[in-house]
């Protein structure tokens, strides 16, 4: 019945045509004066039900750890997280460290290896008697059982159980570890395997800070010792010829003080020509650190504003002429690059010839970008604390790095984010530049984690790219 008191009419029959187009009934469409209502509408609860329940299925399994089957999707496909700035293409393993730490077995200190990768927990038999003399006497047979270690059959002498003390400011933890003894294993470690990381629950974290857990306390975390190449100078001996050549056209100008006698003037040049690649030459002026590219976050999006791609400054001609002679020089370095004419750009950052007693140095105003960049607030050394350590050397020693802040490479993907004008002319830095908002906390953390060791015994100091050493003897 139609409501409206304007309409003379009961009842208004919906017309079949609009337009003279015909209109299809749909059998899915509830009308209004249908009697069977219920089965209808039970028919779509069904429907929703079996939705639902795929619904929670899905979301059921999508929290779980997943395995390939063959049947998974693969059409959706995202590139994962970077944890640690990707080195260069043939250098992914000097990303690699190691799963060392420190314990205590046997009342004595010693460095075990934390292998997931290992089967069952493990040692050799010449290192067991350095740190557990007696071990013979508590040896067990273990026998039915085969050890290979890839594909070479390891010849297993019995095992023995013994307790492992991880030392902890917070507590220490005492495991009790069944030790196979491997009698062709030339290891010189403890193996702690995956037996034991499963039954005590140990995990290993191995993002930007390594450490690992051992139970339900995650709050109590242990380090990883820092993974370090020992070299043993005394080994080599350079060819005299060679010797005498680096001499001359890389020690020319070095001063080399007298009081040295004839042999430790040797041994000292044997010394700087076997660590030759730590210095610059002519061939190479500037060094290239990997595994520490520099990598920029902005937190702002595409399109950028305005305010990150601003025009050169105005210059004198003498400031000109400055600028031309640093721009060639950073290019010979490969400090930075020319765009090209066909490439976008999108940040421009424009840069002033500053003037000291007469000699030019070129600084990019950064300061647009840095307002965009989202900071890295890691710690810098407190001089007051550099300064009480420096007080208690006796014999102190002090390096610079050589354009230091140039020696880090920067990712392929932000270089576009350090980009320079001038003459209406852009370049793009390689390398990382001074004066970018994050360049001196990149650096420390790259220091630090470069000399962990030294920075613990308190024989070296490192603020940013200076360097000192300090000794009592």
């Amino acid at each position: 019945m139609c409501q409206s008191t304007t309409h003379l009419a009961k009842k208004i029959s919906k017309r079949a045509k609009i337009n003279e187009i015909d209109i299809e009934k749909d059998d899915n469409i509830i009308e209004e004066n249908s009697d069977d209502k219920s089965s209808i509408i039970s028919e779509y609860s069904k429907d929703i039900e079996n939705i639902n329940a795929t619904f929670d299925i899905m979301e059921l399994y999508s929290h779980l750890p997943q395995l390939s089957n063959g049947q998974l999707d693969l059409s959706k496909i995202k590139d994962a997280q970077l944890m640690k700035t990707k080195p260069n293409r043939g250098k992914g393993y000097t990303a690699g460290n190691s799963c060392i730490t420190e314990v205590v077995i046997d009342n004595k200190p010693t460095k075990p290896l934390l292998d997931p990768g290992s089967f069952c927990s493990g040692v050799g038999k010449s290192f067991c008697k350095t740190c557990v003399p007696n071990f013979e006497d508590h040896l067990l047979p273990i026998d039915g059982i085969k050890f290979n270690s890839e594909s070479n059959p390891m010849k297993a002498l019995g095992f023995f159980e013994t307790n492992v003390i991880f030392p902890h400011i917070n507590g220490n933890l005492r495991i009790t570890v069944e030790f196979v003894v491997m009698g062709n294993c030339s290891s010189t470690h403890f193996i702690l395997g995956n037996d034991y990381l499963i039954i005590y629950g140990i995990d290993l974290h191995k993002n930007k800070d390594r450490y690992f857990t051992i139970g339900d306390n995650k709050s109590q975390k242990f380090a990883f010792l820092p993974f370090k190449r020992q070299i043993k100078v005394n080994k080599v001996a350079p060819v005299s010829l060679e010797l005498e050549r680096f001499k001359s056209e890389q020690l020319n100008e070095a001063e080399i003080s007298l009081h040295l006698s004839d042999s430790q003037e040797n041994e000292l040049s044997s010394l700087l020509y076997y660590h030759r690649e730590a210095f610059s030459s002519n061939k190479e002026p500037l060094g290239e650190i990997i595994g520490h590219e520099v990598d920029i976050i902005l937190n702002i999006e595409r399109p950028y504003p305005p305010l990150v791609k601003r025009p050169a400054y105005p210059a004198s001609p003498k400031s000109r002429e400055a600028l031309e002679i640093h721009i060639k020089e950073l290019l010979n370095l490969g400090v930075i690059r020319k765009v090209g004419h066909n490439e976008e750009v999108e940040v421009t950052t424009p840069v002033i010839v500053a003037w000291n007693n007469g000699k030019s140095r070129m600084v990019g105003d950064f300061r647009a970008l840095n307002t965009c960049t989202v900071p890295d607030r890691y710690p810098l050394p407190k001089i007051q604390i550099s300064l009480t350590q420096i007080s208690q050397g006796v014999y102190i020693a002090t390096m610079d790095a050589l354009k230091g802040f140039h020696q880090n490479v920067v990712t392929p993907r932000e270089r576009k984010d350090l980009r320079i004008i001038g003459h209406c002319v852009v370049y793009e830095y390689l390398r990382m530049p001074f004066g970018i908002k994050n360049a001196p906390s990149h650096f420390q953390r790259m220091m630090n984690e470069i000399f962990p060791e030294e920075l613990s015994e308190g024989c070296l100091m490192i603020y940013i790219d200076d360097i000192i050493f300090c000794s009592k003897t």
